[in-house]
């Protein structure tokens, strides 16, 4: 385990430590703090609610996983795209913002099992009826919104080439807002977010998922494996052995789909949807 996992007391329990030590007294074993973090802007996976607590799919997750881990747990906020550098910079030390495990990402980082199923699907106008492609979309001055630091971006121009201008945004409430004024067409994002945080509300009424699915990570991955999932530094083999022992025993007894009701009507994780009948809340 790094130093950052590592427990960490104030000055003043450092201070009452020394003092207990000195009189002879025994002291309780420190509990261990590990530091996640998390985007805070991507419901209903992570938001922050009116009291300013950070609360979600993910957020409760981690918190279950952690008491699962016995361990104490410290949430740091930030935008998405800054999350895999802190990691890496050693600012905190789990990262609960699901990502997708690509190639050049495992040359860094470790993974866990996948923590949500969420394919990728383009969002477009309701009388858009041109295919997604290079050729259907040219000449037709669309504006493609996606969200700063994913790896989706540049599978989206693979995809679109320059046939679309793209414009990018720190999170998917920035660039729905500028779907319902105009100043973007269309989006790139992931499916369960859209069907939930915008395609089911009213600004969501002018638009439409277009047909197909897209898997951003690598190809030889099999189907029913595909999926989204957490991260640690790759020296931490040990700390993703306890999370992974941790997230599996949620998914298997239907903690994870008591969470994830809390949020989403709809199953995320295969697992999730066999969970379903033994779950009434």
């Amino acid at each position: 385990m790094s130093a950052f996992a590592q427990p960490r007391l104030s000055r003043v329990a450092s201070a009452l430590a020394a003092l207990a030590l000195a009189a002879g007294l025994a002291l309780p074993a420190a509990a261990e703090t590990i530091r996640l973090g998390n985007e805070g802007t991507y419901p209903p996976f992570s938001m922050v609610d009116a009291d300013g607590k950070l609360v979600g799919i993910e957020p409760d997750l981690a918190r279950a996983m952690c008491e699962r881990m016995q361990v104490e747990c410290e949430f740091e906020v930030m935008a998405f795209k800054a999350l895999v550098p802190s990691m890496l910079q050693g600012k905190f030390d789990i990262l609960v913002s699901q990502i997708t495990p690509t190639a050049e990402r495992k040359e860094k980082m470790l993974f866990t099992t996948r923590v949500v199923a969420n394919p990728m699907v383009f969002l477009v106008p309701a009388d858009l009826d041109a295919p997604i492609t290079k050729e259907g979309l040219a000449g037709k001055g669309l504006k493609l919104a996606l969200q700063s630091g994913g790896a989706h971006i540049q599978f989206a121009k693979d995809i679109l080439g320059d046939s679309v201008e793209y414009v990018f945004y720190d999170n998917p409430d920035q660039f729905h807002l500028d779907m319902t004024t105009g100043r973007v067409t269309m989006s790139f994002e992931a499916k369960l977010n859209a069907e939930v945080d915008f395609l089911s509300k009213d600004a969501g009424k002018g638009f439409k998922m277009a047909p197909g699915e897209y898997w951003i990570g690598e190809a030889d991955v099999p189907e029913d494996e595909r999926g989204l999932a957490w991260a640690v530094p790759k020296d931490q083999p040990e700390l993703l052995e306890r999370m992974d022992t941790a997230l599996k025993s949620l998914i298997a007894d239907c903690t994870y789909t008591e969470i994830r009701k809390k949020y989403l009507a709809v199953a995320a994780l295969p697992q999730d949807a066999a969970c379903e009948a033994k779950v009434t809340n």
